[in-house]
C-alpha cells in the first residue's frame, strides 16, 4: 500500500473524524483495496469490498466528505476487515 493510501486509511480511523477528506481520494483508496464500485440511483454508490456490500453517498454540494460520511465509511471498512493495523500502521 502506498504511503498516501496508508495515511488516508489512518486518517479515516482517527477520532474525532475529520471533515476534510476529498471524495476522489476515498474512491481511489477503495479501488486500491480491490473494491467493486457501481453508481446506484441518486448520489448513492454501491461498494463491495471483501464480500461485504455497503452504500456510500457521494457528497452533493462539494467534493469533501462530511464527518458523518467519514464515520460511516470507517464502520463499513471495519466490517470488511480493513483497518490501519491490517496494513501495518
Amino acid at each position: 500500500m502506498s504511503h498516501k493510501h496508508a495515511h488516508l486509511l489512518a486518517t479515516i480511523f482517527t477520532d474525532p473524524p475529520t471533515g476534510n477528506l476529498h471524495w476522489r481520494e476515498v474512491e481511489s483508496l477503495l479501488h486500491h483495496l480491490g473494491a467493486e464500485i457501481e453508481h446506484a440511483p441518486g448520489a448513492r454508490i454501491r461498494v463491495v469490498l471483501n464480500r461485504v456490500e455497503f452504500f456510500l453517498h457521494h457528497p452533493h454540494h462539494s467534493n469533501t466528505c462530511s464527518k458523518h460520511d467519514v464515520k460511516q465509511l470507517r464502520e463499513h471498512l471495519a466490517r470488511a476487515g480493513v483497518t490501519p493495523s491490517t496494513y501495518g500502521k
